[in-house]
């Protein structure tokens, strides 16, 4: 028989009623949340009042009602009042009573550099003119940070909707993706797509941050860029066996029909292009270190050369330029990271009432400090899984179906757009969502969905998220995250001057007198 042992607390003024914490020893259904070894059951209702399961430490040992009345001090019982569901106000009053030494240990890793690719000065800044060069792209309106921007936390602030698996716009299956080219055949010629017409088509997803996936072994909300990596020119040929994420990743977009490229878009052409560009003609603004880089080396070859010691362009010296510089991209100047190395002062009260929540709470789960994310694949089940098969569509596994790659909450404070949809535009509302009252999809639903989190703590947790994960630098365009200013930002298309002779500029104009447009 179970025993029971209920503590009187005092509720509210706002509040009906006397109010017990009541506590039911149970050995079924427990999570582990924590270091402290906290264990608390599903949440069950008895009679008339809510439940909550304790155990304490490895033994499972239930915690006595004198012990866990001592942990609480009286100013949090008085606020318990009506909040709800009650097992996670109890978990809030644990937290709130648990020192902050708890993650007093955990700071980010160094990143994972494959030693097939070690950073390199001149190669890292090779990569960051590439990543922020709209002339990497086919029609020259679209680079890789296009879509990835700092100051957004790496991802892209704009608006664009694609409408979904039905191709109707308007209706509940749309998703804000991102936005990429006009589609244009194997020629370059613009040509009407049968969903955006004449417009920019918009990608199935939102853009995931750039700058979080350094730690990742998989990329993409699916992660369909794996840690190998292998040749664009040899497919047999494995140029990094571990580790190589980011560079299976780096050459994707740039042959996407949708982000960058025209139909049929061969690698000979984008190496040939970037041969006879200047680099980042058609930007402004350029950061100290491009205009050095530019300045000693002004043209490609010239900037292969210094990077990997000749001038040949290949897709592959591409993938490894831009994956150094997103190495570099490395966003540890939080006010958490601050905290941890022991500046207490680095979160402000609030902020880490929402840490110790966070630090305990369901959230741990999927999003660990210090990275604060697991890098695994969930289903929080945001939408039906037919519309988007997520990971399933990369590995073909049904078990896999609809989970998509959990997010690090790392500067998520910049970010306008949330899920692989974008569907969601706060914090304060992705919070939300995981709460019980919501709807979730039940298909292959995780076993942590519903979270809810108290009204009491919310606005802490939302606080800590948004502003204790946040790195000012991002924010402020600072180095490493300095960026040029690019055309497309300025909303007017600008020539593009290129290295091509003279005699044939003189051709093109000659042409043109004559009524002959090409593009």
């Amino acid at each position: 028989m179970r025993a029971r042992s209920e503590i009187p607390f005092h509720p509210r003024s706002d509040c009906q009623g006397t109010f017990w914490l009541t506590w039911i020893p149970t050995y079924s259904d427990l999570f582990i949340w924590g270091r402290v070894g906290l264990k608390i059951g599903r949440s069950k209702l008895d009679s008339d009042f809510p439940a909550s399961c304790f155990h304490y430490g490895p033994e499972r040992t239930p915690i006595s009602s004198r012990s866990l009345s001592n942990r609480f001090p009286s100013p949090v019982r008085s606020v318990i009042g009506c909040e709800g569901p009650f097992a996670l106000v109890l978990l809030v009053l644990f937290a709130l009573a648990t020192s902050s030494h708890t993650v007093s240990a955990q700071t980010l890793p160094p990143v994972p550099v494959p030693p097939e690719n070690p950073i390199t000065p001149e190669k890292a800044v090779l990569g960051k003119i590439l990543f922020w060069d709209e002339q990497l792209s086919s029609d020259d309106t679209v680079a890789c940070g296009t879509c990835h921007l700092p100051e957004n936390s790496g991802t892209d602030p704009r608006v664009a909707i694609h409408p979904g698996l039905d191709a109707l716009f308007g209706n509940a299956d749309d998703v804000f993706g991102t936005q990429g080219v006009v589609r244009r055949n194997s020629s370059g010629v613009a040509i009407v797509d049968p969903i955006f017409g004449t417009s920019p088509q918009v990608t199935g997803r939102s853009a995931p941050s750039a700058f979080q996936s350094l730690f990742a072994p998989n990329i993409f909300w699916d992660g369909r860029a794996g840690d190998i990596f292998v040749d664009p020119l040899s497919p047999t040929t494995v140029l990094i066996p571990n580790g190589g994420a980011l560079e299976s990743q780096a050459i994707l977009p740039i042959l996407s029909s949708v982000e960058m490229a025209k139909d049929g878009r061969t690698w000979a052409e984008v190496t040939a292009k970037l041969a006879g560009i200047v680099p980042l003609a058609i930007a402004t603004d350029l950061p100290g270190d491009i205009v050095s880089a530019l300045a000693a080396n002004p043209i490609y070859p010239d900037l292969f050369n210094a990077a990997f010691g000749t001038p040949t362009i290949t897709p592959s010296r591409i993938a490894f330029a831009i994956a150094t510089y997103e190495r570099t991209l490395v966003a540890d100047q939080t006010p958490f990271d601050q905290f941890v190395a022991g500046d207490l002062a680095a979160l402000s009260p609030a902020q880490q009432t929402g840490l110790n929540f966070f630090t305990v709470s369901p959230c741990s789960i999927c999003h660990p400090a210090p990275l604060f994310t697991g890098d695994r694949f969930k289903n929080i089940g945001l939408r039906d899984p037919a519309e988007d098969l997520g990971r399933e569509g990369a590995t073909g596994a049904s078990g896999d179906r609809a989970e998509f790659k959990v997010p690090s909450l790392r500067g998520a404070g910049l970010k306008t757009r949330f899920m692989h949809t974008g569907q969601i535009t706060s914090v304060n509302d992705a919070v939300l969502f995981y709460d019980p009252a919501q709807f979730h999809f039940p298909t292959n639903l995780d076993v942590a969905i519903p979270i809810a989190v108290p009204a009491l703590i919310l606005p802490d947790l939302v606080d800590f998220i948004e502003n204790g994960l946040t790195d000012p630098r991002l924010a402020a365009r600072a180095p490493p995250f300095d960026r040029p200013t690019l055309t497309s930002e300025l909303g007017a298309p600008e020539s593009v001057p290129t290295l091509a002779p003279l005699w044939l500029c003189g051709l093109a104009v000659g042409l043109t007198a004559l009524g002959l447009h090409f593009r």
